[in-house]
C-alpha cells in the first residue's frame, strides 16, 4: 500500500496480490505476435457501482492486446468497490474522497503511465479487440490527439442493442459542434501528451468528455471509425437518463466553446448543435415536470429554469401554463432573458415585464461627476421640491392655528397664511436669529405638551440620529387633533459642507410606515412614495427641475423612492 503525499494527499493506491483470471494474452507480457508496443492504461472510475465493476475489469483483462495496466479510481463509494478490487491481481486500485466523476478521471490520469489512455466507465464493458483496433490507429497516425468507434448499448441485465456508428471522416470540431457524435466515452484512446494541455473540468457535472473532445478536436486532427469497441449500459439511474443535468451540462459545454468559433460553417454548426440539444431533450424536461406538476416548482432548478427558458421559451410558456405562477414568480424574473419575457408576457402570464432598449445612449450622463452638487437648485430649481411642495400645498388646510417649522417658517406662512395665529420656529443653532425654540427634537422637554396644531418637518429627520425620539417629542407637543406633516429624503446624494457628517440616514415607505406607527394610531398614518428611476437619476446628477418634463416628475415607480411624505394625526381625545 501506497500513500501519496502533497496535492494528493487523499489518495491511497493498493497493488492487489490475490485473484486469478483467464484471458488470451497475458497482461503485460509480449507475445510472438505482438512485438514491443506501447503501454495502455485503461482507468475505471468507480462509484457505488461493486455490482458492476468485476465485468468492465474482466473486459479489460480478456483483450486481445497485451500491454495494458487497469487502474480503478473509488470515488468515496460506500459498497464494496474496494473488495471487487482487489481480487484482480492485475488492478491498481486507488481510493479517493468524493469529488465527482471528472476529478476520478483526472487522479486516473495522474497515476497512469501509460502512452495511451482509455476510461472505461464501472457499469459499461469492452469488446474484446477494442484496444487492440484503436492502437492501431493510432500507431498508424501518431498525430492524432485521440481516435473513437462505435459502441452498442444494453439494460442493466445486458440485454443489448445494437446502435449505428456516425460515418464522420472530417471536420471533426464541426461535427461535434453540431453534437456529441461520440456519445461512449470508453470508444476513445487519447494520446498521453493530450494531458499536459487538458484535464476534464471538474465544475461540469456532465459532458465534461464532450468537453474535452471539443478541446482536443479545435487544437489537433482527431479520428473516428465505425468499428464496434464497447457496450453502454443505460438503465434507470445512469447519468443519461438524468435530461435536466444533461442538457444543461451539454449547453454550457457548447456555450464554453463558442469563444472559438473561426468561420461561418462552426457559427452555422454550433446554432445547430443548440438546436439539437433543444430537440433531444428539452421536450423531455417538460414532459417529466409535467407528470408530476405539485412538484414542479420545487423539482425545476434555478439553472435549469435559466437554461430552459432560454433555449425552449415557446415550451415553457406551454409549461408555466400548467402552474400557479406564485411558486415561479421568484425564478422568472431573476432567471429569464428578456425575449422569453416578452413572451410570457404576450401570453398574459406575466404583466411585469416591460421592453428594454438593446443599445444605451449615455449622452451626457457619460461621467463619473455631477452636474450640479446642489440639487439643482442652480439650474432653476430642485427636483425633489415639486413632491415637497406638492404635499404640502395638498395639505394647506392642516397648516393652521398654532404651527411649529423645523428650520424656518416659510412653508408655514406659503401654505398657511392667514390661518396660522402663532408660528414658531425650531432649530437646533442658537445663532440663527428667527428661531423661536432652540434644542435637540429627539430630546425637547422645555416645549410643552398639546401646544401645536401642526408641525412641518422638511428634509431634517435625516440629520437626527435619534429620528425615533424626535417623532416622539413631535407626537408629544401636538394638541390632541394637531398634524404632522414629514417629508424625508429615499435616493439622494448627501450633502455637502458642514451637514455632510450629519446625514445619518435615508429612508423608505415601509420603514417610515413602521416608525410612525410605533408611536402614531395606525388608522392615523398616511405615507406616500414619489419618484422613478429617471428622476432618481436626474436628482444624482444634480438637474433643475425645468429640465424635466411633468409627466415625468408625475410617474410614480415603488422601486425608486426619492422623497417620502408623511402625514401624522394625534388623536382627537388624547
Amino acid at each position: 500500500m501506497f500513500h501519496f503525499s502533497g496535492p494528493l494527499e487523499d489518495i491511497v493506491c493498493y497493488k492487489n496480490a490475490v485473484g486469478i483470471t483467464h484471458r488470451p494474452v497475458p497482461i503485460n507480457q509480449a507475445s510472438p505476435s505482438f512485438p514491443e508496443q506501447p503501454l495502455v492504461s485503461v482507468i475505471i472510475p468507480c462509484y457505488n457501482h461493486a455490482h458492476f465493476l468485476s465485468e468492465a475489469i474482466e473486459s479489460v483483462l480478456n483483450q486481445t492486446y497485451p500491454f495494458i495496466e487497469i487502474i480503478v479510481v473509488d470515488d468515496g463509494s460506500k459498497d464494496n468497490t474496494r473488495e471487487v478490487a482487489q481480487r484482480y491481481p492485475e488492478v491498481t486500485y486507488i481510493y479517493k474522497q468524493n469529488q465527482g466523476l471528472s476529478a476520478a478521471r483526472n487522479t486516473g490520469i495522474d497515476q497512469s503511465k501509460g502512452a495511451y489512455l482509455v476510461f472505461l466507465d464501472a457499469d459499461d464493458w469492452l469488446y474484446l479487440d477494442a484496444i487492440e483496433t484503436n492502437v492501431k490507429y493510432l500507431q498508424q497516425n501518431p498525430d492524432l490527439g485521440f481516435v473513437s468507434g462505435g459502441f452498442d448499448e444494453a439494460d442493466a441485465n445486458k440485454n443489448r442493442n445494437i446502435i449505428g456508428s456516425y460515418p464522420v471522416t472530417q471536420d471533426h470540431f464541426v461535427w461535434l459542434l453540431n453534437g456529441n457524435y461520440i456519445c461512449m466515452h470508453a470508444t476513445v484512446m487519447f494520446q498521453r501528451w493530450i494531458f499536459k494541455k487538458w484535464r476534464y473540468d471538474t465544475s461540469l457535472k456532465a459532458c465534461e468528455d464532450y468537453d474535452l473532445y471539443l478541446s482536443v478536436a479545435r487544437n489537433h486532427p482527431v479520428m473516428h471509425h465505425q468499428h464496434k469497441l464497447a457496450v453502454y449500459r443505460r438503465y434507470d439511474t445512469s447519468m443519461s437518463f438524468n435530461i435536466p443535468l444533461m442538457l444543461r451540462n451539454s449547453l454550457k459545454v457548447l456555450e464554453k466553446h463558442s469563444k472559438d468559433l473561426r468561420s461561418d460553417n462552426e457559427i452555422e454548426a454550433f446554432k445547430k448543435g443548440i438546436l439539437n440539444y433543444q430537440k433531444n431533450y428539452g421536450p423531455q424536461i417538460i414532459s417529466s415536470f409535467l407528470k408530476n406538476s405539485a412538484k414542479t416548482s420545487q423539482n425545476l432548478e434555478k439553472e435549469d429554469f435559466r437554461l430552459l427558458s432560454k433555449y425552449l421559451p415557446r415550451l415553457m410558456v406551454n409549461f408555466i401554463k400548467h402552474l400557479a405562477l406564485g411558486p415561479v414568480k421568484t425564478l422568472i424574473k431573476k432567471y429569464s432573458p428578456q425575449f422569453f419575457l416578452r413572451s410570457l408576457h404576450k401570453a398574459g402570464i406575466y404583466k411585469e415585464f416591460y421592453e428594454a432598449p438593446r443599445h444605451i445612449n449615455k449622452g451626457d450622463f457619460d461621467r463619473t461627476m455631477p452636474f450640479s452638487i446642489r440639487y439643482g437648485f442652480d439650474r432653476g430649481g430642485a427636483i425633489d421640491r415639486y413632491y415637497i411642495e406638492n404635499f404640502l400645498q395638498q395639505q394647506a388646510n392642516c397648516i393652521k392655528g398654532n404651527v411649529l417649522e423645523i428650520g424656518d417658517n416659510e412653508y408655514t406662512m406659503r401654505y398657511g397664511g392667514k390661518k396660522v395665529s402663532k408660528s414658531d420656529i425650531f432649530h437646533v443653532n442658537a445663532d440663527n436669529p428667527k428661531a423661536t425654540i432652540i434644542g435637540d427634537l429627539s430630546n425637547a422637554p422645555h416645549v410643552p405638551d398639546n401646544s401645536y396644531d401642526c408641525i412641518i418637518m422638511t428634509q431634517t429627520l435625516q440629520f437626527i440620529y435619534d429620528f425615533k425620539g424626535a417623532l416622539q417629542t413631535c407626537y408629544r407637543i401636538l394638541k390632541p387633533g394637531g398634524t404632522l406633516l414629514l417629508t424625508v429624503p429615499g435616493i439622494s446624494q448627501i450633502e455637502y459642507g458642514e451637514l455632510e457628517e450629519s446625514w445619518f440616514w435615508s429612508f423608505t415607505r415601509p420603514a417610515m410606515q413602521k416608525a410612525m406607527t410605533e408611536i402614531f394610531p395606525v388608522p392615523n398614518v398616511e405615507v406616500q412614495n414619489f419618484g422613478n428611476v429617471f428622476v432618481a437619476t436626474a436628482l444624482l446628477y444634480g438637474m433643475g427641475l425645468p429640465e424635466i418634463k411633468k409627466e415625468q416628475m408625475d410617474f410614480t415607480d415603488p422601486h425608486y423612492q426619492v422623497i417620502i411624505t408623511v402625514k401624522g394625526t394625534k388623536p382627537a381625545i388624547a
